[in-house]
């Protein structure tokens, strides 16, 4: 049998953890809405990349992908709207992680190698995603403080 564990609500009571909170969000969210932008900004090449990968609708994927990282990013070095940004970061990360970034299928070692950082970035940055969607329901200190839950 195991042991229950009492759910405390999310503390920053120690010294700086409201800040670094903060930057954590800042760090991971602002990157996030930066990679994005060059979703817009190089759309042609994103758009032949995820057509060689077999997505359907590639301009569209591209354009699509390139607003869930700049709002969700945006949203979660905010505060606003925690769920939903980092639900939805958390899901595209993982999607484009298997659909994008499938390096057991490639021969050349140099592009396996590639494919491998950028499979294995979009799994950690999900897996900081899904951390903060965990705890994203909690007021978060210096956070717009907008939500839908």
């Amino acid at each position: 049998m195991l042991a229950e564990f009492a759910t405390l609500p999310l503390q920053f009571d120690t010294p700086l953890a409201g800040e670094l909170f903060l930057l954590g969000r800042i760090l991971f969210g602002v990157t996030l809405a930066f990679m994005g932008l060059n979703h817009f900004m190089d759309l042609e090449t994103m758009a032949g990349y995820a057509e060689f990968k077999g997505l359907p609708a590639p301009q569209f994927s591209v354009i699509a992908s390139g607003a869930v990282l700049v709002l969700g990013g945006l949203g979660v070095a905010a505060g606003a709207f925690p769920v939903l940004s980092a639900g939805a970061l958390a899901f595209f990360l993982l999607v484009s992680a298997v659909t994008m970034h499938d390096f057991w299928s490639m021969d050349d070692p140099e592009e396996k190698q590639n494919e491998m950082t950028s499979f294995l970035k979009n799994v950690y940055g999900a897996g900081a995603a899904l951390a903060l969607l965990a705890v994203g329901g909690s007021s978060w200190p210096y956070a717009v403080g907008i939500g839908l839950f």
